[in-house]
């Protein structure tokens, strides 16, 4: 039977639904005979118009009231959980990733939108008292965040609802207008969110969604109109984009090869479970996946054959299957990649306990152990169901390891030992430690980044309105107090 032509989705141009000459396909990692949908990507004078109108809108947004910028965000977020199975089904059909994980982002979506209201009512500022010396008696300071501008954001393929979120919430809740260019791989499900930004009144020009090719994108990064950049993605695009973003601001998602370390002490069913779900999850195409794992050697083998057992359950194959735990990758070239990697793995002497092989766009669950540091498994981000295991005699040696990295963005530590995890906290060069859970526990409130090359600044919705805002500083001096008037 003929499938008949889903006409292509529009894109949202500054308040505006329309096509342009360049059509975008999307694929279906798990079915590429059939794909997802099409859009467009918009041309040049699209991006000038939406520019412009973002520099035109900043003057209305920068004037929104609080209770208007959160009511907005909270009919977002009602209008995400109303379209739940229908934009949950479209991250699964964009990205791959299993339709229990995409309806589980369709969720977060919705806090961070929600989160995003309650940022924008708590926009406080502080008092100051400045009479710290005689010559400044009878001075007080007051402080106040205003929006900095239009933003320009570019979000990634793995969360390509909640992702976006991450930009889109705060840049409304702060008072900015924004340009965000959707990951080409999976536009459709913001396009989809774009109809439910429209319906919540966003005012005209403040918000376009527009997928665009790299070059765009390129100039999008340079323009000077733009105060504030955010990006997540890969590191070497992240830091060439931080060379030409000139002086407007840049926040910097990155990524990494997140470590785990099992201590002697650590409760192993648990560190075990959450473990495999820190590898696996999204065929592993998380920032914060578990790639090296660190495993104190008294409990090295009871915990390799619990995890080994545990990856070899793992349920595989369609991603809309509700019980299905690793889907595809997001694309075939991503898992001859992998098992490129994998075998320059072996020919450096590491070993394969259970996977390495690509089957098209899918990959198995794989697990390598005797591997040297040097290989690119361990020392660059795999972003693929790929865990690296070593033993460490001792908890200092296990930092050590961690932190032997070009990357720090957050490490799991499992531990019952105090010491340790304060020891963990105060010594690993990371954005974050997660004590008894691993690297890949993201909560949308918390403040969320990475040191060295994992990236610049936090997301998390308190932390993304303050980069989108400047601090201002008004000093009232009391005359009479600064210079007593004599008295008659």
């Amino acid at each position: 039977m003929a499938v008949t032509a889903v006409k292509p989705h529009p894109i949202f141009l500054a308040g505006r639904w329309v096509e342009s000459p360049d059509p975008l396909e999307i694929a279906n990692p798990a079915r590429p005979d059939e794909p997802a949908g099409s859009t467009y990507h918009a041309t040049r004078e699209q991006y000038e118009e939406a520019v412009t109108a973002a520099v035109a809108a900043f003057e209305v947004t920068r004037r929104l009231p609080a209770y208007e910028r959160g009511r907005i965000l909270r009919e977002i977020s009602a209008g995400i959980r109303e379209r739940r199975e229908e934009l949950g089904r479209l991250i699964t059909l964009e990205s791959g990733k299993p339709i229990r994980d995409s309806l589980v982002e369709v969720d977060r979506a919705t806090l961070t939108f929600r989160l995003g209201a309650e940022e924008a009512e708590r926009m406080t500022g502080e008092l100051i008292p400045l009479d710290l010396m005689a010559s400044s008696k009878g001075r007080i300071g007051i402080t106040r965040r205003f929006a900095i501008g239009p933003v320009a954001a570019i979000s990634p393929f793995n969360f390509p609802l909640n992702l976006a979120a991450h930009k889109l919430a705060p840049a409304i809740a702060a008072g900015c207008s924004i340009v965000l260019k959707p990951p080409s791989k999976d536009p459709l499900t913001m396009l989809t969110v774009a109809e439910i930004v429209e319906k919540a009144g966003v005012p005209q020009g403040a918000v376009s969604i527009l997928p665009m090719s790299r070059a765009l994108g390129d100039e999008m990064v340079a323009d000077e109109r733009f105060k504030l950049l955010s990006f997540t993605g890969s590191p070497s695009v992240g830091w060439r984009m931080k060379e030409r973003a000139g002086k407007k601001k840049v926040v910097l998602e990155l990524g990494g090869n997140a470590g785990v370390i099992v201590d002697e002490s650590a409760d192993l069913d648990w560190a075990v479970k959450r473990s495999l779900v820190g590898a696996f999850s999204y065929a592993g195409q998380v920032c914060i996946s578990v790639q090296r794992m660190f495993i104190h050697a008294r409990i090295y083998d009871s915990f390799m054959e619990r995890f080994v057992a545990g990856a070899r359950e793992l349920v595989t194959g369609d991603p809309l299957n509700p019980e299905t735990q690793l889907g595809p990758m997001v694309d075939e070239a991503q898992a001859q990649r992998t098992q490129g990697w994998v075998r320059e793995a072996e020919a450096l002497g590491g070993r394969v306990l259970i996977g390495g092989t690509a089957d098209g766009s899918f990959f198995p669950p794989t697990v390598l152990v005797d591997t040297p540091p040097t290989a690119q498994v361990c020392s660059n981000e795999a972003f693929a169901p790929l865990v690296v295991a070593f033993k460490f005699d001792d908890f200092d040696d296990a930092i050590r390891q961690v932190n032997d990295s070009f990357y720090g963005l957050q490490t799991g530590v499992f531990t019952n030992d105090l010491q340790h995890s304060w020891q963990a906290f105060d010594q690993l060069e990371v954005g974050g430690v997660i004590v008894n859970d691993v690297p890949t526990y993201r909560i949308d409130h918390m403040p969320y980044g990475g040191v060295k090359d994992s990236g610049l600044g936090r997301e998390g919705l308190r932390w993304s309105v303050e980069d989108m805002t400047e601090l201002r500083l008004m000093v009232v001096a009391e005359p009479d107090k600064v210079a007593p008037r004599p008295s008659n």
